[in-house]
């Protein structure tokens, strides 16, 4: 049923406030076409935790890097970072589908895992499931013929969690200790003068627990939050996107924000018991719970793309009117 309404979402948006033209309308149709599998995320997400604790720097974070690439045909943009553990190796995975124009949405999750010395953290949830739902995210974009206006970049993150124990324990005035690779992206972005085209960024982060339950990160820009919660009210998946906030208080997305990009955040945290314990196990993850994000994400880009068009229009007819 979920997967038949997936394919009519440009017939709901119809049912909407929002005003959609004929041909915008067809272009969602076909976008629909890019199909998630929960099961094939949950493999890569099974994957991923058989390396074992995946921390910044580690080999098991290599093989974990290598699988990626070969699922995704990803580039590397490697780095050292300055980290209170010293000069770390980094890099994120990163894959560009070239739309109709440069305008960007860029959807991405962190890989790595938090560092433990006292237990074996493998991170199903917290870098496995982000990780393993980009990963057949960039397989249903690739396998989708429908054509797009903006450019999708995927992203997955390496050094998102603290090399030091707590989130804020080391870090400095514009030098946190967190959110390595994220920082590194928006800063490359810069350098390249493409930063201006990126309209908006989708975080993935903690969301394939088998009891999903996304609240809405107050940290996130609303009407990002909105676009995507609507079109899961319609998709039926209520029971994962649920009305109330999500409390995070830094994320991948952070630096985003920072630069001024619109931009959410699809996190289950205060609501997850096994966050940072040894209990964050394969057994955890549920495929629906990764496909009702996939598919949620994937519906929404159209739309995404429609609400930025829409204010850029409205903007310019402002103007004239000036």
């Amino acid at each position: 049923m979920r997967a038949k309404l997936l394919a009519l979402a440009a017939g709901l948006l119809l049912a909407t406030a929002c005003v959609w033209s004929a041909p915008n309308a067809r272009a969602q149709a076909h976008g629909a076409a890019a199909t998630f599998s929960g099961q094939r995320a949950y493999e890569d997400v099974k994957k991923l935790v058989e390396f074992g604790p995946r921390p910044s720097g580690s080999k098991e974070l290599e093989r974990a890097r290598k699988y990626i690439v070969e699922q995704t045909g990803g580039t590397l943009e490697e780095w050292v970072a300055d980290t209170p553990a010293g000069k770390v190796k980094m890099a994120n995975v990163v894959l560009e589908l070239k739309g109709q124009t440069d305008d960007t949405i860029v959807i991405g999750g962190h890989y790595d895992t938090k560092r433990y010395k006292e237990f074996a953290f493998v991170g199903a949830n917290d870098g496995g499931s982000s990780a393993g739902a980009l990963v057949e995210i960039a397989r249903a974009l690739r396998a989708s013929n429908a054509p797009h206006r903006f450019t999708y970049r995927l992203v997955f993150f390496d050094g998102e969690e603290a090399v030091c124990r707590e989130w804020d324990e080391c870090g400095k005035p514009g030098a946190p200790d967190n959110t390595y690779g994220s920082r590194y992206e928006v800063g490359r972005l810069k350098e390249r003068d493409r930063l201006k085209r990126v309209r908006a960024f989708i975080l993935l982060d903690m969301m394939g627990y088998d009891k999903l339950e996304l609240g809405r990160d107050d940290m996130s820009t609303p009407w990002l939050v909105d676009v995507l919660w609507r079109t899961a009210r319609e998709l039926g998946y209520s029971k994962q996107f649920v009305e109330r906030v999500e409390g995070v208080g830094g994320d991948d997305h952070v630096p985003f924000l920072q630069a001024g990009v619109p931009s959410v955040d699809l996190i289950q945290l205060s609501t997850y018991p096994h966050w940072h314990t040894p209990e964050d196990t394969l057994d955890k993850i549920s495929p629906r719970s990764l496909k009702a994000v996939g598919d949620v994400v994937l519906a929404s880009l159209p739309r995404v793309e429609e609400k930025i068009l829409g204010e850029r229009a409205k903007g310019k007819e402002e103007t004239s009117k000036q």
